[in-house]
């Protein structure tokens, strides 16, 4: 947890221009840009402002109820990706299509609707398209459609409440040193033999991972290496359970995608968000709530963690 803590204090090394201006130069000179000296005076206020204002929102969310939460924690989230982006982008924003949020959801529900079976499309332009090509070289995702049980399933601290609500298993862990023990019960839920299972993990896996043993797989790194995802509270690794068309993207964009559903729903679905806050009928309400308490802490920690690897 002292980590966690770490980070919001490291935020507040940046609220200096002097020091802003010099790390967004640094960065600028490692893109190769010819005005790095210029353009890093030019954002590292907006640079500097977007921090604070991500910070407050944040800080607003954790002390706010549950019904005003998304809203506060996409708004803080998206605060935090533009900072990123600025270290990434000189221009940033270089034209208003880039300003769009980048993703959307069906503008009404459905009768009936459930949460777990919506889903989100990735526009061409706007934040998210733009945030996932610079940081993660991402350009597939344009026009995918994800649905949010496909995204949550992918999330290794939601792995409890999908197995005790849908008696579905998310992740498979890796012990404390960092070791996945390829046995009979992994081989069976993947219907895969030993041999087709380790030539999918050697197909996926980077040179951070290496066999100690037959059936023994070891990571170099404790931190997400796609498709392995990371549990931030354990600091421990998983193989996700159930392949998806997220298995692919980084846990980031999931937070992204997720919560600007949420806070979409939150702002104009009022009717539907506040009956499910209130009548509790079906799983979309723990399963959302462990979500926003999950996204809560792991969400900034990820994102500053992409600023603080730059440094």
């Amino acid at each position: 947890m002292n980590e966690i803590h770490q980070q919001w204090d490291f935020i507040h090394y940046f609220q200096s221009a002097e020091y802003s201006q010099k790390f967004l130069k640094k960065c600028y000179e490692k893109l190769g840009s010819s005005h790095a000296e210029m353009k890093s005076y030019d954002n590292c206020y907006p640079f500097m402002y977007y921090l604070e204002q991500g910070e407050l929102y944040y800080r607003q969310a954790m002390q706010s109820p549950i019904s005003l939460k998304p809203i506060l924690l996409f708004y803080g989230f998206i605060h935090f990706i533009k900072a990123i982006v600025l270290t990434e982008d000189p221009l940033y924003p270089e034209t208003t299509t880039v300003l769009a949020h980048g993703i959307t959801s069906r503008k009404r529900k459905k009768q009936q609707y459930r949460f777990l079976q919506d889903e989100v499309k990735v526009q061409k332009n706007g934040l998210f398209s733009h945030f996932s090509n610079l940081l993660f070289h991402v350009k597939h995702i344009v026009g995918e459609k994800y649905k949010m049980e496909d995204l949550l399933v992918q999330i290794p601290e939601l792995d409890g409440a999908f197995q005790i609500l849908l008696k579905k298993k998310t992740m498979f862990w890796f012990n404390h040193q960092h070791e996945l023990m390829i046995d009979e019960s992994l081989l069976s839920h993947f219907h895969m033999s030993e041999r087709l299972f380790k030539q999918y993990l050697n197909e996926k896996l980077t040179e951070n991972f290496t066999w100690i043993s037959d059936n023994t797989l070891q990571s170099l790194l404790v931190q997400e290496q796609l498709p392995v995802r990371w549990h931030l509270n354990k600091n421990k690794l998983a193989l996700p359970g159930i392949r998806n068309e997220a298995t692919t993207i980084p846990e980031v964009l999931i937070h992204y995608a997720i919560l600007y559903n949420l806070s979409m729903i939150a702002r104009y679905e009022t009717e539907w968000w506040v009956e499910l806050l209130k009548n509790r009928t079906n799983e979309d309400y723990p399963i959302i709530h462990t979500f926003i308490n999950v996204t809560t802490e792991k969400a900034p920690f990820i994102l500053l963690k992409l600023l603080q690897d730059k440094m």
